[in-house]
C-alpha cells in the first residue's frame, strides 16, 4: 500500500474523498485541523469517520486562526449568514486551504507519501477562491518546487476528485462506497452535539444534495 494524506474535516465531502482514497488502495493517514472554527463538532465527526472508513491513523493539528478572525467561522462577532449573498461569503476563512494543504504536505514528506487528497468542490460550493481548479494546480506546482521529496524525484500529486461533481453525485458516490453520512457534520454552526442549524449555506447545499439524489437526509437538525 502506498501512503496518502487525506484532509478530513468531518464533513460530507471529505468523508467521501477518504472512502475514494481507500477504494483506490491507499493507506490513508487522515488529518484534521482545529483552527478555532465555530463548528467544533466536526472534529469529533472526523474521528468517527476516520475509524468507520478504515484510516490507518487520524491526527488533529491545532492552529488558532481565531487570533486573526476575519471570518464568520472564526470570529464570534460575525454572524453566520442565513441567506445566500453575492461575492465571496463571510464564511470564507482567509488562507485556510493553503494552511491545511501545507500541513498535509509536511506530513506527506515525513510519511514518504506522494499523494494528498482534499475534498474541495468547484460546483456546489460557496464561492471560495481556494476551492477552484487553478488553485489546486498552483499548490501542486508549488509543492513540487518546495519539497526535498520532489527535488529527489518523488513527484507529489494533490488529488481533488470532487472538484467537478455536483453535491447529489458526490452523495451517490459516497453511498456506493459505504459512507455513513449520519456520522458527518457539515453545518457552519453545529451545536456541541453536532446538530445542524438547517439555514446556513452549507446546510442548504447538503439538504438540496440529498433531495436531488433522491435519498433520505440523515442529518440531525436542531429542534427535530
Amino acid at each position: 500500500m502506498e501512503n496518502a494524506v487525506v484532509l478530513l474535516s468531518g464533513g460530507l465531502d471529505s468523508a467521501t474523498v477518504l472512502a475514494m482514497a481507500r477504494q483506490q488502495g491507499y493507506a490513508c493517514h487522515a488529518l484534521s485541523v482545529d483552527y478555532g472554527q465555530r463548528h467544533h463538532a466536526e472534529l469529533a465527526a472526523a474521528q468517527c469517520v476516520a475509524q468507520a472508513l478504515g484510516a490507518v491513523e487520524h491526527r488533529v493539528i491545532h492552529i488558532n486562526l481565531k487570533g486573526f478572525g476575519g471570518s464568520a467561522l472564526t470570529d464570534p462577532s460575525i454572524a453566520v449568514p442565513q441567506q445566500p449573498g453575492e461575492g465571496i461569503p463571510l464564511t470564507y476563512v482567509p488562507a485556510r486551504n493553503t494552511i491545511m494543504l501545507s500541513l498535509a504536505l509536511a506530513w506527506a514528506e515525513v510519511l514518504q507519501a506522494q499523494d494528498i487528497f482534499i475534498g474541495v468542490n468547484a460546483v456546489d460550493y460557496s464561492g471560495y477562491p481556494d476551492c477552484r481548479p487553478e488553485y489546486i494546480e498552483a499548490f501542486e506546482r508549488m509543492a513540487n518546487l518546495a519539497t526535498r521529496a520532489a527535488i529527489e524525484g518523488k513527484h507529489l500529486t494533490v488529488h481533488a476528485p470532487l472538484l467537478h461533481l455536483p453535491k447529489a453525485d458526490i452523495i451517490k458516490l459516497g453511498v456506493q462506497l459505504g459512507v455513513d453520512y449520519a456520522l458527518t457534520v457539515s453545518c457552519y454552526q453545529a451545536d456541541i452535539d453536532g446538530r445542524a442549524c438547517a439555514v446556513c449555506d452549507s446546510c442548504r447545499l447538503r439538504r438540496t444534495g440529498f433531495k436531488t439524489a433522491g435519498m433520505a437526509d440523515p442529518t440531525r437538525y436542531r429542534g427535530t
